[in-house]
């Protein structure tokens, strides 16, 4: 990639805008080179403090072009002219926008300044006043090629702390030695626990029987069960899924039946006992 040193002499301006009634304007420019995104420059010239709307600075400046953008026709010189003030922010009085390949275009023989004078605008897009400077481009010459970056350096990978280091000059220092699971060790050399024989208990939170210790076993307790006397126990028929309730209400209502057909048998009974007397020959 070829590049070239712009020489550039800021001489001056002229017919500015008065923005100072009290007092001259303190007026200087600043110059930047857009278009590069890798190279951005930017400079500026000393205050001029005498020359008011007319100031002048016959000051050097130096840019370093890329030649091809600028061939292009995508690099610009952009000249801002600002008045310096004391109290509030610096004030903008014009712009000056200048193509690069325009200059090259205009440039003669390479060894003497070109002198060329551009209108200024105004921050609102009017012309007002002018800007002097002059110019001239250096031998190209080739950029100076940009060093790679350094390579990153290897990760090590450290050995877990709870494992025991490997031994110097081994080939699996750089990965642990991974140690088999031992399995549990159990009384008598069983492999598993030994399983303990089942407790039965017979109802009563003891067992059913004891040998060898003490007295035997007694079956029962208290007197036993009588049987033959009385009458047996009257089982009751209940069908599955009646309650109580229903049963004793029906119930009811069957005794109440049975107790009215049982007093009609005895009144017609009376009745049929009184027909008989008077037809027993009794007769008034």
């Amino acid at each position: 990639m070829e590049q070239r040193t712009l020489e550039l002499n800021l001489t001056s301006a002229k017919d500015l805008k008065n923005v100072s009634y009290f007092s001259k304007m303190d007026v200087y420019a600043v110059v930047s080179l857009f278009g590069d995104p890798q190279n951005p420059q930017k400079l500026k010239t000393p205050v001029d403090r005498n020359g008011g709307t007319n100031p002048t600075w016959n000051f050097p400046l130096k840019f370093t072009v890329n030649e091809s953008l600028a061939r292009q026709n995508r690099l610009s010189l952009d000249i801002t002219l600002r008045c310096q003030r004391a109290v509030a922010a610096d004030k903008d009085l014009g712009q000056v926008h200048v193509p690069l390949r325009e200059l090259i275009d205009q440039t003669g023989d390479g060894k003497s300044f070109q002198h060329v004078s551009y209108q200024v605008r105004k921050p609102s897009g009017r012309p007002k006043g002018a800007l002097s400077f002059s110019y001239k481009f250096l031998e190209k010459f080739a950029a100076p090629a940009t060093a790679p970056p350094p390579p990153a350096a290897a990760h090590k990978v450290e050995p877990p702390t709870n494992y025991p280091a490997p031994a110097t000059g081994s080939t699996s220092a750089m990965y642990p030695t991974v140690y088999p699971p031992q399995p549990a060790q159990y009384a008598a050399g069983y492999g598993y626990p030994p399983v303990a024989p089942p407790q039965y208990t017979g109802g009563y939170g003891y067992p059913q029987s004891q040998t060898g210790y003490g007295y035997p076993a007694q079956s029962g307790y208290g007197y036993p069960t009588q049987t033959g006397y009385g009458y047996p126990p009257q089982v009751q028929n209940q069908r599955p899924g009646k309650n109580k309730f229903g049963m004793g209400l029906g119930a009811g209502l069957l005794g109440g039946a049975l107790g009215g057909l049982l007093i009609g048998d005895m009144i017609s009974d009376a009745g049929a006992y009184d027909a008989g007397y008077d037809a027993g020959g009794f007769d008034f």
